[in-house]
């Protein structure tokens, strides 16, 4: 298999990955803003046609988030995710200097548990990380936990 792995994706590729695994598109400009404000964008294109894409939300600090870890569905759990996970640790273990540490956090879906736990991660307790929690503000249309809407 011949990947290709480069630092940009447009925001109409980003739609398009995400409709592959079900989740909903997001407004491009809203998404390119998310893409400008990334620490790191790797993405993965098989030929001319992009198949997977991860991005990096740091704050140049102690604490980091890999976000969108995204790979079509055929071409899942064959090695993309874990060079993508390589791609960004590589970059932000550059940024280290002696005695510091960086906090990464990840969202594992599915069948990302086991993958992410064989490149290091750990699942978090609430007695070491709290409780996870979010909400999702919008001024337009409803965000529910349902992937898909």
């Amino acid at each position: 298999m011949n990947i290709t792995y480069v630092n940009e994706i447009s925001a109409q590729e980003v739609n398009r990955l995400r409709s592959s695994i079900g989740f909903r598109k997001i407004n491009l400009e809203q998404l390119n803003a998310s893409l400008a404000g990334s620490a790191y964008v790797i993405a993965a294109y098989s030929k001319e046609e992009v198949i997977g894409m991860s991005r990096l939300i740091w704050d140049g600090g102690s604490v980091a988030l890999i976000h969108d870890i995204i790979v079509v569905p055929q071409y899942q759990m064959q090695g993309i995710e874990t060079e993508m996970l390589n791609r960004i640790f590589d970059f932000l273990k550059s940024k280290l200097k002696p005695g510091f540490g960086i906090q990464v956090d990840i969202r594992a879906w599915n069948n990302q548990v086991e993958l992410f736990e064989s490149v290091g991660f750990q699942i978090s307790t609430t007695q070491k990380r709290g409780v996870p929690m979010h909400i999702c503000l919008t001024n337009q249309i409803e965000l529910t936990d349902n992937m898909s809407e």
